[in-house]
Parts: structure tokens; sequence; C-alpha cells
């Protein structure tokens, strides 16, 4: 989860490192360090606990100079977050330096017979490990002597290196979380995602899994943990590195929600025949005829990509009429999944580099399974292990709680679903139509939603004392319900939970009080029989809730009076079709969470003990 930025080239390393990492300060926080060479033998580190302005305070004291360097934030694994224990990481002459994104698992074993060798040790990381590793193995060439030390290592690492013994050189690994290499003019980058790198150059390519790359001034060299000369394909990054800044938003959190009709439009854009209805999916190494006779899916994902993932469940098997499980990727693998030739894996990542669906996506590949990736990264290590993928084209999500990413995917698994319905011969042309001339209506009516921001001023003056939060909804709009119940825990740090609205009568109920606020999902479509039922049944569970006394806060449609004269407080929506609505219905539990967490002064953007991209296990 760990941040890594590397630069060598003609220009004064420190500022373009330390805007680097301030680019990737979401992928980890509790501290951060910097080494830099100037010259031969000129090493100096600079680190310190905390946000990143506290190194650069320790730089602005004594100031470094140099021409190459790495630098690292860091989400603490191993040890706590201390000046100590912060990254750069050296051995014990001070000759290497080590930045590491990832876990060494056997470290401990690593430690002692290093000790035992006479190495000395200054912090509790598994980090430092690998830089005393180096050393043993160094002879002369750093490459080589990495290229030692990660065939040791159990565990998953993303690693740049630099040594004063072997000067002009930055040499970069990957074995699990990812690296970007970015070529520039007479100067090289290296990083852990693209935002980092990207406002000094477009051309990057991705390292795989055993790759390792030399960076020099006057190149870089690919090569694989053995020594042999492998190629990677250059990608052109199309993002402006403006969509990385806040624009004027007091948070990239709000932002990037206010950001949520143009993700969805450009997730559509190019899929849907705006005339005829038709889904379109393309690059896919996935046949239409393979699509029609799938007999299961299986849906894998972690947390926020988990909650759309179970939304797609609903979609899928109501328009296409195929059977789907969804799992948590960390516990895909430790349960011996049932998979066959027959089935379609479709694993989703913001990043595409989660550690536990990527591991998930092997475990259905091995099994014979073709996977499909719904992802927000091109070529990512997801993407490049699926034989297709549905990139959701919301650009680049800064903020750790996820919002546009979390539209866009639901987004995907619509256009999925329809494409599947209508391979399968499911689907009618008339109802396809239909459903996706609605979806084209979403941008649009997602804008009003923002429109209204301002009432959630008035309403989390309310509501925002308060220790608990219960999240109901019914069918589709239960997922909904947990991600709304997410949003709020991650950046305002008060406990919510996501319940089925039809489970309250076995244990919720015992919770209800004053002082309980419980945001029940009650918006419909009114041309759905189905909608109106399960619209029915939860105006009962409001009942039930407001016979104890607990605060309610109702999303419902706009011009539903019934829900006024039975909620406290009613956030309105417009209509659309009843599985669509979960990506409007999101929004106001977004905004809920954001005005929440500001008016208690939390960090919306950084919460505390949480990363972007979990890379490890």
């Amino acid at each position: 989860m760990c941040g890594i930025v590397g630069y060598i080239g003609d220009r004064k390393a420190v500022p373009i490192i330390l805007d680097g990492l301030k680019r990737l300060e979401y992928r980890g926080y509790d501290s951060a360090g910097i080494a830099v060479l100037n010259g031969q033998d000129n090493l100096s580190v600079r680190r310190a606990s905390g946000k990143l302005r506290n190194l650069e305070d320790v730089i602005q004291a004594s100031p470094m100079e140099g021409l190459y360097g790495i630098g690292h934030t860091r989400w603490a694994t191993h040890g706590r977050p201390t000046e100590e224990n912060a990254h750069p990481h050296r051995d014990s002459k001070g000759n290497i330096v080590v930045v590491h994104n990832g876990i060494v698992e056997n470290y401990l074993t690593l430690k002692h017979e290093l000790q035992s060798e006479g190495h000395v040790f200054a912090s509790e990381t598994d980090t430092e490990v690998i830089a005393h590793l180096i050393e043993k193995y160094f002879t002369g060439n750093l490459e080589e002597a990495v290229r030692a030390a990660v065939k040791r290592i159990t565990g998953v690492l993303a690693i740049s290196v630099i040594s004063k013994l072997d000067p002009q050189k930055i040499v970069a690994a990957r074995q699990g979380p990812p690296v970007v290499v970015g070529i520039g003019r007479n100067e090289y980058f290296v990083a852990s995602d693209i935002p980092a790198i990207l406002s000094h150059t477009r051309d990057m390519f991705f390292l795989q899994d055993g790759d390792m790359a030399i960076l020099t001034p006057h190149g870089v060299h690919l090569t694989d943990f053995e020594g042999k000369t492998v190629r990677r394909q250059l990608q052109h990054i199309l993002w402006d590195p403006i969509m990385a800044e806040k624009g004027g938003y007091k948070h990239f959190m709000l932002k990037e929600i206010f950001e949520q009709p143009r993700a969805i439009r450009d997730t559509m854009l190019g899929r849907i025949g705006q005339e005829t209805g038709r889904v379109f999916l393309d690059e896919m190494d996935i046949t239409p005829e393979e699509f029609k006779n799938f007999k299961s899916i299986k849906i894998i994902a972690c947390g926020t990509s988990w909650h759309s993932a179970l939304a797609g469940k609903f979609m899928i098997e109501k328009l296409a009429r195929i059977p789907v499980e969804v799992d948590y990727g960390s516990e895909f693998r430790y349960r011996d999944p049932i998979i066959t030739a027959d089935t379609l894996t479709v694993v989703i990542s913001q990043s595409g580099e989660t550690a536990d669906t990527l591991a998930a996506q092997r475990e259905a590949k091995q099994k014979g399974s073709k996977t499909l990736a719904i992802c927000n990264v091109i070529g990512s290590m997801i993407t490049r292990e699926a034989a297709g993928t549905l990139m959701t084209h919301a650009g680049p999500e800064i903020g750790v709680a996820s919002t546009k990413a979390f539209t866009g995917q639901l987004t995907a698994l619509f256009v999925l679903a329809v494409y599947l319905g209508q391979v399968r011969g499911v689907l009618s042309d008339e109802e396809s139509m239909r459903l996706t001339q609605e979806a084209l209506k979403l941008p649009s009516k997602m804008e009003r939603i923002l429109s209204e921001e301002d009432i959630y001023e008035e309403l989390t003056k309310r509501l925002h004392r308060a220790k608990d939060f219960l999240f109901l909804g019914r069918g589709i709009h239960f997922p909904i319900a947990l991600e709304g119940a997410l949003k709020l825990k991650e950046i305002s740090y008060i406990h919510a939970e996501g319940y089925p609205a039809g489970e309250m009568k076995h244990g919720p109920n015992a919770l209800i009080d004053e002082s309980l606020p419980v945001v029940v999902l009650c918006a419909y479509d009114p041309n759905s029989a189905e909608g109106r039922q399960r619209y029915e049944k939860t105006l009962s569970n409001i009942q039930e809730v407001k016979a104890r006394s607990g605060i309610v806060v109702a999303i419902a449609n706009k011009g539903d009076e019934e829900i006024g004269k039975v909620a406290d407080h009613v956030i309105r929506v417009p209509p659309t079709d009843e599985i669509l609505l979960p990506l409007l219905e999101i929004v106001p539990l977004q905004l809920l969470a954001y005005h929440i967490a500001v008016r208690l002064g939390c960090d919306v953007d950084q919460p505390r003990n949480l990363a972007k991209s979990v890379t490890v296990e």
C-alpha cells in the first residue's frame, strides 16, 4: 500500500520526488522519507514520521541535493509509524538504500540469519532485511545483488534501490505490488502509480511480476530475476495531469463525487448503440459464443468493489438469467472453490493491483475459467492477466474512500449484464432499448442530485454526534446500504452497519433507540410492480424503527408524499429503472458521509489506518 517514487536525470531530484510523493500520499501517510546521491559518494537520507509535510520541514531545515534518488510514503505493516521505521532503509554500512512496498513474510528467518553474520538492525520493519540482504550479495554490481536478494524473499515486493558503491543507477523490481516506469527526455522515473509521474511524462510501461528495471541517465534496461532481457509495451497515458488535482474542491473526495456523471458517461461511451440499444464489448479474448454458453459466473472483489459486485449479481441474474456467486478476494482461494471451464470469473478492482483479487483471479484461471476484469487503471496486472477487460474510465481516484470508481464499476456491470442478456437471447430488443436509454439519462439525473448539495449542511448538524448508524435496503438496494455504511465508517470513524431491511426482526431491532439514525433506501421504480411491493415492505420497516424512537433518514423518489409522513428526514432522487437506482441512491450516501466527516474535522482524503490500493494480503 505504500508509495514509491524514483528519479534519475539532469534535474534536481528532490523537488520531483517530493512532488510525486504528494500525489501518492493516498497510498500511505504514516511516515515518509527520501534518499538522493550527489556525486559518487555523497548519499543523503531524510526521514520523518507522520505526513509528508513533516518530511518537507526536515528537508527545509537540512537541505539535500542530487540528480537521482528514491522516496517513499508509508502505510505501516511491520513496525510502528516512527522515524526509525520510516523508509528508506539502509544496510549496516550505509552504502545501500531501499524503499519497499509489500511484505517480507520470511523476514524473521532472514533477520536471524543476517544477525548471526554480524549485521546490525536499526528498525522494527521487514524492509530493512532487504537492504542487508543486498549488502550481503553485493560484489560491485547493484542489479546482481538485488537479483540474489529477491530470490531469498518470500512474500510480495515492489522495491527501488540505490547505492553509492554503484552510482548513477536505480534498480527497481516487482513481485506483486505495482511498479510503473516513466520515459522522459534524458530522464527516467519509477513509481507505484501513474499520478506520481504524470506531470513529467505520459510514456510509461508497467513491470510484471519477476521483472527488474535498471534506470541510468542513458536509459532503462529490463530483465527478469535471472538477468535475461525482457520487453514491455510502452503506453501513452491520456489522463490530463490536472485530473489528479483538486480543481478548486476542498477535498479530492468531494471532487470525485462530483466527477461521477462524467465517469458514468465515459464508461458507457462507445459501448451502447443509442439507436439500437445493442451493447458492444471490444478487445475480448472471449467470443460471443462463449459468453452465451457460460453456465455460471463468479464475481470476485474486495471492499467497495465487493459491494458493486453484489449489486452486479442482481443485474446479471435479472437481465441474463445466469446464476452468479460473489466472493471476497481474500476468502476465495481458501475454500477450494468449484470452478469449471464453463464458469466466467469476473474480477473487480479499482487499481487492478489488489493482491487478494489478483490471487483469486490466478486461482480461477488455474482451474480453467476465463477471467474478465473490471478496472480503472490501464495496464494494471489484473487487466493484463484477464481474457477481457471493461475499463471504467473514471480517471485517477485519489481519495482513499472510493466514490467515482464505485459508480463506474456499477455502470460496467450494467453494461455487462445487458450484453449477456442480449447474446444469450434473454433480453428482447425492446427491453434492451428501454434499459439503455434509461442508463444514458443517469448522468443528468445524477447532476440534479449533486446540485442540491446544500441540504447536507443542515442535515449533518443534527446527525454528526451519533455514535452509530444503521443503513437498510432490500434486494439490489442492500449492497448500496452496505456501501453507504462503509463510506461513513471509513471517513468519519463512526460505527455504521449495512443490513437487509427484511432482517430487522432478526437482531438489529434491538439496537434502535432515540439516538440511532437509520438510513433507509426507499427509492423505487414507479412503473414496476416489484418495485412498488418492495417499497411498501420498506415502509413497514420504517414503522418498526419509528415505533422504537429511531431517527429515520429516507432516500426516496422525488414526488413521493407518503415517505414524508413517516421519515424524519428525506433526501430525494429522480426515479429510474429499479436496476439502475443504485447509481443514483449512492450519491446522497456519499455526500452524507462526506459532510459528517468534514463537520467532525476528520481527514476525509486520508482516513487513518487505510490506504488506497491494498497490494498486500
